[in-house]
């Protein structure tokens, strides 16, 4: 186990890394670090000679604990690994362990070594535990993301079938009752732009055939840190160019069971914006959108989840991975991609002024390579459930590690 302390720019950050292992937490949205307070941490490893990867359980101190799976890579392992996560006492830990087209989840009892695998992705579990509530991951790159290769044979579910996807409701416990919960088709008719939409929509059939039309489907499923409300993206922002599709993505929030659905963000069409999530306050979202000052340009922006009060923050416009600190409400973290690497970087809520920036390696030669690749890695920061620890992906060389970075609080 590598575990380095060293000091960059009179801070200290701690590296963790398994020796001959590509590692990564799993997303920026979901919190890596023990809800029990015990300082255990999960991520996720690969093998890049045998394309496999596994799941580990660290300790405080980056020691192994628990390690399980001998999974088969797919691209999105590279960006957000097997979508580990943890249940709510911090006994249990759930992983996707399927495949694009197959998907599965596999919840495992770390005491009891008790396996339970279903069918379906979940992206995280809920901070209040089962049931999960699942949208079908492999769709987005069937769609082209990361590959930017459209291939509908490969979603799935078919893309123009839009009422059998969109958000199931999953459960370990009593798979039989698993179903959608909520289909594309209708957020699709509760949407504020129906109209416009399906007048897109119809384009696309008059020029692609009828069996064709916009490439819509529900994603990324996203919960607030009270676990009692989400948010899902809605739309076809991640479809390939040559499909010449008007960009439709609108962010919805709703209650845990679906219901008071609420337009929080819309950024369709020609609106300007990328990665948003919740604030620590659980009430408010935060990311990039267009600016109030001038539309054309991207600003870092947050609104209530019922989609009122949307304001600037601030002029930084990286298009990064935004979040706040449930310790410090002034303080946000995001990343940036540079010529030469990235940063990792906070900035005051109130004055929208950066207050530090932390240079990381992120991916590996001279230009950023394309796609979703082991040459290259998003930052994804995430603080810990205290606010005094951000963990962060970084690529110092062929093997991809994380590193602890101390705050400013």
């Amino acid at each position: 186990m590598q575990h380095i302390m060293q000091t960059i720019e009179n801070k200290k950050i701690q590296e963790l890394g398994i020796p001959n292992r590509w590692c990564l937490h799993s997303y920026y949205t979901l919190c890596p670090y023990a809800p029990d307070g015990s300082g255990r941490l999960l991520i996720a490893g690969a093998d890049l000679d045998k394309d496999k990867a596994e799941v580990f359980v660290l300790d405080s101190n980056g020691a192994i604990l628990n390690r399980f799976g001998n999974i088969p890579t797919s691209p999105s392992f590279w960006h957000t690994g097997l979508w580990q996560s943890w249940s709510r006492d911090g006994q249990q830990i759930y992983f996707q362990s399927g495949s694009q087209q197959k998907p599965q989840s596999t919840r495992i009892h770390l005491q009891t070594g008790k396996h339970v695998v279903i069918d379906g992705d979940i992206e995280g579990m809920p901070p209040l535990g089962e049931p999960a509530l699942s949208c079908s991951h492999g769709m987005l790159y069937a769609a082209g993301y990361g590959s930017n290769r459209y291939q509908p044979e490969r979603a799935p579910i078919p893309f123009q079938n839009r009422t059998k996807h969109g958000i199931s409701q999953l459960s370990f416990e009593h798979p039989e009752h698993n179903k959608l919960k909520l289909s594309t088709q209708q957020i699709l008719d509760q949407h504020p732009q129906r109209e416009r939409i399906l007048q897109a929509d119809e384009a696309i059939k008059e020029r692609l055939g009828s069996h064709e039309g916009l490439t819509l489907m529900t994603y990324c499923v996203r919960w607030n840190r009270a676990g009692d409300r989400l948010l899902f993206f809605f739309g076809n922002h991640c479809v390939v160019s040559e499909r010449n599709e008007p960009k439709i993505t609108s962010i919805f929030t709703a209650n845990r069971d679906l219901e008071d659905l609420q337009l929080a963000v819309d950024l369709s069409f020609e609106r300007r914006g990328v990665h948003w999530g919740w604030q620590a306050d659980n009430k408010h979202l935060i990311g990039y959108g267009p600016s109030p000052d001038d539309p054309n340009k991207l600003c870092l922006a947050e609104v209530l989840y019922d989609g009122t009060g949307y304001r600037k923050i601030s002029d930084h416009q990286s298009g990064g991975h935004p979040s706040t600190s449930p310790r410090n409400s002034d303080l946000i973290v995001t990343d940036e991609c540079t010529p030469s690497g990235g940063n990792v970087v906070f900035i005051s809520k109130q004055t929208g002024e950066i207050i530090e920036r932390i240079a990381l390696p992120k991916f590996i030669g001279d230009v950023e390579p394309a796609g979703r690749n082991p040459q290259r890695i998003c930052h994804h920061p995430v603080f810990n459930h205290d606010g005094t620890r951000v963990l962060s992906n970084t690529l110092p060389n062929r093997y991809s590690s994380l590193v602890e970075i101390e705050p400013p609080l």
